[in-house]
């Protein structure tokens, strides 16, 4: 094993020598390995294991005051700044939620299977850059919170030598097993009246995942075979023109990202956009987001009926048709949607549906 870490060490560092700006999770896929097992190369000073119930560890992060909550999937990185706060679990402590102003999160607590406190130059100050991280077992990162010049660094300290883990030697237990294929039904299968009368019938966003798992569905096939004028798709770069007229109108937005393991939420208004090569970025005080335009494939309006009225929602996906990042107005239960944003996103460029020819 510790020739299989030197051999990697080696690997990592001849590449961070060609590439000396190669973010670690890139790094990760050049050299075929998990984040997990390079970012356990640094165990020691700069990268302590913890160990604990995360459950009980989560709410405790409140005590470092306003920090930086990172969550990020393949081609969006959403950081937002603000203080943890109202956490809560259930369903056994599977899924848990904070919800806040400023740091809005769902937890996944099945995906949550490693942590550590690591230690960082901050490339900019100069200075350590304290952070927890969080992976699941594949070696994925789940969520990351970093200290911000706001935070109560000597609450860090306390905090990380009461989770410290006892093993701080033996590498985390990667699974490298393929991946289990979710079953769905073929477009031939799929009950699609019954199918288009529940999304008709729905009364909650929340409602929309247990009917696309009822129905076996995956999520762009459930796009296609939606209610008439309930789906469709618009040009790539309608994602782009949303957040420009977003912020020309100082609409508040919803942006949601996932991992694996968290869903973060910013909700209120954006300001500075700067786009750079194939990254489009939010550049705000307390909120970032970069999503890599590349990765981008297809881009759709979404509409789902609930107790308030339709909810118009904007999703982004890959090429594997996974979601990258989601979209909607600023919105409460009890609160209709602002016909300001329906305006908005109704004038994003639409392209006909593929299976709307077919039929």
């Amino acid at each position: 094993m510790q020739s299989n870490n030197q051999n990697l060490r080696e690997r990592y560092q001849k590449l961070k020598n060609e590439q000396p700006r190669l973010r670690i999770r890139n790094a990760a896929q050049a050299l075929e390995v998990s984040e997990l097992e390079l970012l356990e190369l640094q165990l020691g000073d700069q990268l302590i294991r913890l160990a604990g119930d995360w459950k009980e560890f989560l709410p405790k992060v409140k005590a470092l005051g306003k920090v930086m909550a990172l969550t990020r999937n393949e081609y969006a990185v959403h950081e937002r700044k603000g203080i943890y706060d109202n956490i809560s679990f259930m369903h056994g402590g599977q899924m848990g939620v904070a919800v806040n102003p400023d740091i809005d999160l769902r937890f996944f607590m099945t995906q949550w299977s490693y942590a550590y406190a690591s230690t960082q130059l901050n490339p900019r100050t100069k200075k350590p850059l304290y952070g927890l991280q969080f992976f699941n077992d594949r070696g994925v990162a789940v969520h990351k919170i970093y200290l911000t010049p706001h935070s109560d660094e000597t609450a860090y300290h306390q905090l990380v030598a009461e989770y410290r883990g006892e093993d701080q030697g033996t590498p985390a237990t990667i699974n490298h097993s393929p991946v289990e294929p979710k079953e769905y039904h073929s477009d031939a299968e799929v009950d699609v009246a019954a199918f288009q009368a529940e999304w008709l019938a729905l009364e909650d966003t929340h409602d929309f995942f247990p009917l696309l798992r009822k129905h076996k569905v995956q999520r762009l096939q459930a796009l296609r075979l939606a209610p008439a004028d309930h789906a469709y798709p618009v040009a790539k770069e309608g994602i782009v023109q949303l957040f420009e007229s977003v912020a020309a109108r100082q609409l508040p937005i919803m942006v949601f990202a996932n991992s694996p393991g968290c869903i973060q939420i910013h909700t209120g208004p954006i300001k500075k956009l700067f786009p750079m090569e194939q990254w489009f970025n939010i550049m705000d005080p307390d909120f970032n987001l970069h999503l890599n335009l590349d990765g981008v494939d297809q881009v759709w309006v979404v509409k789902k009926p609930t107790a308030d009225g339709i909810v118009t929602g904007l999703e982004v996906f890959d090429r594997e048709g996974q979601l990258i990042i989601y979209c909607f107005g600023k919105r409460k239960p009890g609160i209709p949607e602002l016909e300001a944003w329906r305006e908005t996103v109704a004038q994003l460029p639409k392209i006909q549906n593929a299976y709307e020819k077919q039929a």
